[in-house]
């Protein structure tokens, strides 16, 4: 299992920025070190902008900065607020009609593992993430 590309950026720029949490960051300085496009970071803090994360500064000094502190802030609220966990939460295989009363060959596989992986998310704290590793790989 993987995440999305989207939820994957989401969480290397909060935790990349959870380093130094009142820190100010450039649109630039996070393009630049974390590898992503211009044009996705500058979506995704939008979204991560109006989920109250993080907010935006305007102007030649601007940048990002946190509006809750990590140590507030759960995994699982970034993964939802960029892309919706409905799609972590439904079926393996894509069946929109997949359910406990009509499971797919995978179902029962999977609701146990995605319960758990629910459970990792929800009590992960952006502040538990280890912020020297983001920038190794």
């Amino acid at each position: 299992m993987k995440l999305s590309k989207t939820s994957e950026y989401a969480l290397r720029i909060l935790i990349y920025m959870a380093k130094v949490p009142d820190q100010l960051y450039t649109a630039k300085q996070l393009v630049k070190e974390l590898k992503v496009s211009d044009k996705y970071l500058r979506r995704l803090m939008t979204d991560l902008s109006k989920s109250g994360f993080i907010r935006s500064i305007q102007g030649r000094d601007g940048g990002y900065t946190f509006i809750k502190s990590p140590e507030d802030i759960l995994l699982y609220d970034i993964i939802d607020s960029v892309e919706g966990m409905e799609k972590m939460n439904g079926c393996l295989l894509g069946f929109e009609k997949c359910s406990c009363t009509n499971p797919c060959a995978m179902h029962y596989l999977w609701v146990d593992i995605r319960t758990d992986l629910n459970k990792v998310f929800r009590e992960t704290r952006l502040s538990d993430m280890d912020f020297n590793k983001i920038l190794r790989y």
